[in-house]
């Protein structure tokens, strides 16, 4: 279990507090995560990497001389946020473009392509390539699908060496999807892992057994198996990446690259001696290897696994992976002198602007920030329950990541509604709030819903019911747009009930309370009934056996929220 922690909340807050501190020589703090201290030739593309926290040295031990400019750093085991994207890659870049470089999970894909399209209207020329080599997560008929894992490692290293070479955004950028596509990875688990504060791991694995094909976040692995030798796991872990070649590559005499990966809690004494059965099986296939990595390169906080990635070299990528790198985690050649920056004041953070409502729209924008308070009471009382449901088959961060999104919108909404916010800038103020700190596929989805309901409810007139409605529709309209639909299990099976009922009790002239009291029962009831589905989007995809039985996290706590609002608007002016 993870043991030294202060609140659990702030432990990704305050540990890239720390990270910093320790290497301030190669990183300094950027809105969002960390960008280099040292300069960079003006027109450099900048590669900027990111994910959720808990898997040192990904992301922000990267960051440095021949690896990334910068690197978003989310909640733990959650996306960064858009808008911590946006920050960091701003802070990174020097005139050359940018190239963003992620694991391929739903949360990151959803934020990282916001960011993209902000950097683009920002007048940015941006790009992304994103890292699909763990061969468990999906067939290679659907190697799109694949999420990324230590192969990370790869790409970011041979685009981080591109692109100090001084090579073009598109050149970088091709060089990083060839090292994908020549990169894969498979790995295994023999206990799970813990987040901080939680008091039972993720998912455990019975004593003597072994889970296969687990990622990084602690989805549970496709299989099981005895605990091997170290030389039988080598026979596992290479037999299956050598039936996973890459398109061209004929095993003999082809040269590769090894990485030996500990999740967490192995010791470097036990990766070595698998290694040693790793080389030797390699070279008696035929293949040449080269410079290998052994140790903790992308873990899973205190997991106790080993994943095993194979890079297939051509000779300008092996010209890459061996070109020097200085970042606080991982170092190649001989030293690089750098030059720091110049020391600067790091802005202070700056007040967000509001447009002042009318009275009317006042008097509504502080229901509406009472309203949000007591959302955030609801999640801070069910947040660990949330956790232990979303751990049946995803990775147990949506009860943590709905805690610090509601915790950011309400303060950002009572601090905007004592400013003289209207309704609608209130709204859209929290969901901006709400993305930012939440991070992940649930940040993302909340802020885009909040953000929609403001603009329709605006900041002029006290809202009438059926503009209360037709609000809630625009935000259904915004989270439909992330692709999920009804029967998925997700958030829109309790969703779309909502809003079903309440169009129609408040177009039969309900009061907007009675509507909304029957619109929340509804989406009660299909939030339990999510239990008996198969999930087809996101992490759980993967476990959808394990699911069922299970309603969906996201389900359940849009449902909380909708009864935690009517709450607030039951109480009588």
């Amino acid at each position: 279990m993870t043991r030294l922690f202060n609140d659990p909340a702030d432990f990704a807050d305050e540990m890239v507090d720390g990270f910093v501190a320790a290497n301030r020589a190669r990183v300094r703090k950027v809105h969002g995560g960390v960008a280099r201290s040292t300069t960079s030739p003006d027109g450099t593309v900048a590669l900027v990497v990111g994910g959720g926290s808990g898997h040192y040295p990904a992301f922000g031990g990267l960051v440095g001389h021949g690896l990334a400019a910068g690197a978003a750093m989310g909640n733990l085991f959650a996306s960064p946020s858009a808008q911590q994207i946006t920050a960091v890659a701003k802070a990174a870049e020097h005139g050359g473009g940018v190239l963003l470089s992620y694991g391929n999970y739903a949360g990151d894909v959803l934020n990282f392509d916001a960011a993209a399209r902000a950097l683009t209207d920002a007048g940015i020329d941006v790009r992304t390539v994103r890292v699909t080599d763990d061969v468990a997560s999906a067939p290679s008929t659907e190697a799109h699908k694949r999420r990324g894992i230590a192969g990370d490692l790869c790409v970011f290293k041979v685009a981080g060496a591109a692109a100090e070479r001084g090579d073009s955004l598109d050149e970088v950028t091709a060089i990083a999807s060839r090292a994908n596509d020549r990169t894969r990875s498979f790995g295994v688990a023999f206990s799970g892992c813990s987040l901080p504060g939680a008091d039972e791991p993720l998912f455990t694995v019975p004593e003597g057994r072994m889970a296969i094909g687990m990622g990084i976040h602690g989805e549970r692995g496709i299989d099981e198996a005895d605990v091997p030798t170290a030389s039988e796991l080598a026979t596992l872990l290479v037999g299956k990446l050598l039936t996973e070649l890459p398109s061209g590559v004929a095993v003999d005499g082809a040269r590769v690259v090894p990485i030996l990966n500990g999740l967490g809690s192995v010791k470097y004494e036990e990766l070595f001696v698998v290694f040693g059965a790793v080389q030797q099986q390699l070279t008696a296939a035929g293949a040449i290897v080269v410079e290998p990595e052994v140790g903790e390169l992308v873990t899973s906080f205190d997991m106790a696994g080993v994943s095993l990635t194979l890079f297939w070299l051509d000779a300008e990528l092996e010209e890459l992976w061996a070109a020097p790198a200085d970042s606080p985690a991982f170092r190649k050649g001989g030293a690089v002198p750098q030059e720091r920056l110049p020391e600067a004041v790091l802005a202070a953070g700056v007040e967000v602007p509001v447009t002042p409502g009318t009275p009317e729209s006042q008097e509504s924008a502080r229901v509406v920030a009472e309203a949000i308070t007591a959302v955030r009471r609801t999640i801070d009382a069910h947040a660990d329950e949330l956790g232990r449901i979303d751990a049946v088959a995803g990775d147990g961060d949506h009860g943590i990541g709905m805690q610090r999104g509601s915790t950011a919108a309400d303060a950002a909404a009572t601090d905007a509604a004592a400013r003289g916010a209207g309704a609608g800038s209130v709204l859209a103020i929290a969901g901006d709030a709400w993305s930012d700190k939440a991070g992940g596929t649930s940040g993302a989805i909340w802020g885009a819903a909040l953000e929609a309901m403001g603009r329709v409810i605006g900041d002029e007139e006290r809202p009438e019911p059926a503009t209360v409605q037709s609000a809630v529709h625009a935000a259904v309209d915004a989270v439909l747009a992330f692709g999920a639909v009804v029967g998925d299990k997700t958030m829109v099976d309790a969703l779309v009930p909502f809003d079903d009922v309440l169009a129609a009790r408040i177009a039969a002239g309900d009061p907007l309370v009675t509507a909304w009291s029957e619109a929340t029962a509804a989406a009660t009831a299909a939030a339990d009934a999510t239990a008996a589905l198969l999930p087809k989007m996101g992490r759980a995809r993967t476990h959808g056996e394990d699911a069922v039985g299970t309603p969906d996290a996201g389900a359940i706590s849009f449902a909380l929220i909708t009864a935690a609002v009517l709450s607030t608007i039951s109480v009588p002016a």
